[in-house]
């Protein structure tokens, strides 16, 4: 974490607590981490310039609103030069059904993470990004039939210093 500040227990906690819930108001997050109003709202303020958070959202049923598909894909380049990998990354990038793109190590290149309404669109969006000549040599499908555990992420506790715990 390079120019990151120092952070302490309670720095920790309200990244805890906002990663649990992003909408708490400033005064219930201080209640909870043990600071009163001001203070509190100084140091998130401090952590939003810092990058330590970068962002806030929400979580959405997608079941609630129409059919969706996970499917992740494993994908071998047929090259492996900088400017593979670099023009695969810049093109893949540029569909929306794409969540989550992973350069790995192992058997294949990268692993990609797909939200898709369906099957054929999957589909046809594959057929399009192996006609686009950005080195695919294979790739590999894997539907999603059930989802067991979905996080989003780590809980920050767990990659805190031990301080935090």
């Amino acid at each position: 974490m390079i120019n990151a500040p120092k952070l302490d227990r309670i720095d920790i906690n309200i990244l805890a607590e906002l990663q649990r819930s992003g909408r708490i108001t400033n005064a219930e997050l201080a209640d909870k981490v043990g600071l009163s109003a001001s203070p509190c709202l100084t140091r998130v303020k401090r952590l939003e310039s810092a990058g330590l958070i970068s962002g806030y959202s929400a979580i959405i049923n997608l079941a609630k609103i129409g059919t969706s598909q996970i499917v992740f894909t494993s994908v071998t380049l047929g090259d492996h030069r900088r400017a593979d990998f670099q023009k695969f990354e810049t093109r893949i990038a540029q569909y929306e059904e794409l969540v989550e793109c992973h350069l790995v190590s192992g058997g294949f290149d990268y692993l990609l993470k797909f939200v898709v309404r369906g099957i054929a669109e999957y589909q046809e969006m594959m057929e399009e990004l192996l006609e686009s000549g950005i080195g695919v040599s294979k790739y590999f499908s894997y539907i999603v039939i059930k989802t067991a555990v979905a996080r989003g992420q780590a809980p920050v506790k767990l990659h805190a210093p031990a301080l935090a715990r």
